[in-house]
């Protein structure tokens, strides 16, 4: 299967091995970013270790405390802010035709689920 798309309450994720430019797609309720290959994987990374971090921060907060934490690459930024177990995603594309977009904390536990699951190739 060369092309994926996965979709939940206020997320999309998508990949297509055969296109030649942009192979994935991340989205929300009502925008969508195509991304070059190496963003696509950056994302993916840089996502993930936001998500364990998050996570990490579980054991060093209190319960009422918030946080905000940023990664990036050469190509892509990504932020998450909230509470380590409900907090909201942000991205820009950095290069090339730039690009902005969010994820609302409801969204975000499907979008990481997605993301673990999508098969790049």
């Amino acid at each position: 299967m060369t092309r994926q798309i996965k979709q939940g309450e206020g997320w999309r994720i998508g990949w297509d091995a055969a296109a030649l430019e942009f192979c994935g797609l991340v989205g929300g309720e009502d925008w969508a970013l195509e991304l070059t290959d190496a963003e696509m994987r950056d994302f993916e990374r840089l996502a993930l270790e936001l998500a364990d971090t998050m996570q990490a921060m579980t054991a060093e907060l209190m319960a009422e405390e918030q946080i905000c934490c940023e990664v990036e690459s050469d190509r892509l930024w990504l932020e998450a802010e909230g509470f380590p177990q409900a907090y909201g995603l942000r991205l820009l594309v950095l290069t090339g035709r730039r690009g902005e977009g969010a994820w609302a904390a409801a969204a975000v536990p499907g979008l990481m689920q997605a993301l673990r699951t999508l098969t790049l190739f």
